[in-house]
């Protein structure tokens, strides 16, 4: 396994190839992306949410992308299939929601945003 250099200016912290950015700088590229970004609450997730959300885990329990590599693991996340992008329809369409693990989420918003810029 090779290392490299962290890409934020003057670090030079060394990383495993394949990360780009320290913890340090990392957390201070994510911080960056969000600025300017509406709230949570601005962009829908409000206690209506919550509710709707706490209702379709309880009947979708399961994670659909573990259940199709065989694997069972509880979903915690509501996913939208298709990004709403402050589409409020779209935002409240069960149709566009599946049940998500965590880990499945996270690699999910990763790939549609670029990692951290939004």
């Amino acid at each position: 396994m090779g290392f490299k250099p962290c890409a934020a200016a003057g670090c030079g912290k060394l990383l495993p190839s394949g990360q780009t950015y320290c913890d340090k700088h990392r957390k201070a590229k994510a911080k960056q992306a969000n600025e300017g970004r509406e709230s949570a609450h601005q962009r829908g997730y409000t206690s209506r949410w919550q509710k709707a959300r706490a209702g379709f885990l309880q009947s979708h329990p399961l994670c659909v992308h573990c259940q199709q590599e065989g694997v069972i693991m509880e979903a915690t996340v509501v996913d939208h299939i298709v990004p709403h992008k402050g589409d409020k329809t779209l935002f409240w369409n069960r149709d566009n929601w599946q049940p998500l693990c965590k880990k499945h989420h996270d690699r999910k918003t990763a790939t549609e945003d670029g990692g951290f810029g939004r």
